[in-house]
């Protein structure tokens, strides 16, 4: 059986997961001499699971043809983006999957490391916390903040929960200027003020509110329930 087939169910469960909690760090941490397009580091992020999967599994080498079966995409927009790539791997021939891996890797920028503070310590700012793939993609949690007295003090995955008047001094010291928001949607414009006021200039913002910044200042809106709704409409 071809390595497309033996993967592709378990590529497809992990693709989207996997590729939802990286893409948007990746679009700010990326350190590339060329601009590459949004598009363009979304698929290069799904390659790079699909490649982690084939190290797994000790393969040596992959084609454009096998990455193009697994995301049911057109071949030549596999071999378009992987020649954006310093890789000497040739598409008739294979790729050799631990060298292709490490060029996308030094293309996005995995090497920098940033901090980045989870503001919310509900359920969803604890799974995020608990997600120890950011570290393989350069995103380090430093903290999680929130006003819950019964919450302040505790500990998630290593990571303490502290009271949030402490997050401007702790930016400040940390050199932090990521801020992942997951506080209810009716909380969500006044964080953002307060963050804003403490420095922060990138927001991964979780909550279903359009929040307004200054300009200086960068939103990425992850929309859980816009995503359902694409996945679930002909359902």
């Amino acid at each position: 059986m071809q390595p497309e087939k033996i993967f592709s169910n378990r590529v497809n469960n992990i693709l989207l997961g996997r590729n939802f909690l990286i893409r948007p760090f990746l679009l700010y941490n990326q350190v590339m001499d060329k601009k590459i397009s949004d598009k363009v580091i979304n698929r290069l992020t799904l390659y790079h699971c699909i490649l982690d999967d084939y190290i797994e599994q000790n393969i040596e080498f992959i084609s454009s043809k096998q990455i193009a079966g697994l995301l049911k995409i057109d071949d030549s927009q596999v071999r378009k983006d992987i020649n954006l790539l310093n890789n000497s791997g040739k598409s008739r021939v294979g790729y050799i999957v631990k060298e292709l891996k490490k060029s996308i890797e030094a293309t996005l920028g995995f090497a920098k490391t940033k901090n980045a503070f989870i503001v919310g310590a509900g359920n969803l700012g604890m799974a995020l916390a608990k997600y120890d793939n950011f570290a393989n993609y350069g995103l380090n949690i430093v903290a999680l903040f929130d006003n819950d007295k019964k919450k302040i003090g505790g500990t998630v995955n290593h990571k303490i929960i502290l009271d949030i008047s402490k997050l401007p001094n702790l930016s400040r010291k940390s050199n932090v200027d990521i801020a992942i928001l997951t506080v209810p949607r009716k909380y969500a414009q006044v964080t953002a003020d307060f963050l804003v006021k403490a420095n922060i200039k990138h927001i991964w913002n979780f909550t279903p509110a359009v929040l307004e910044v200054p300009e200086d200042v960068q939103v990425w809106n992850e929309n859980l329930m816009g995503n359902f709704l694409q996945f679930s409409y002909n359902i």
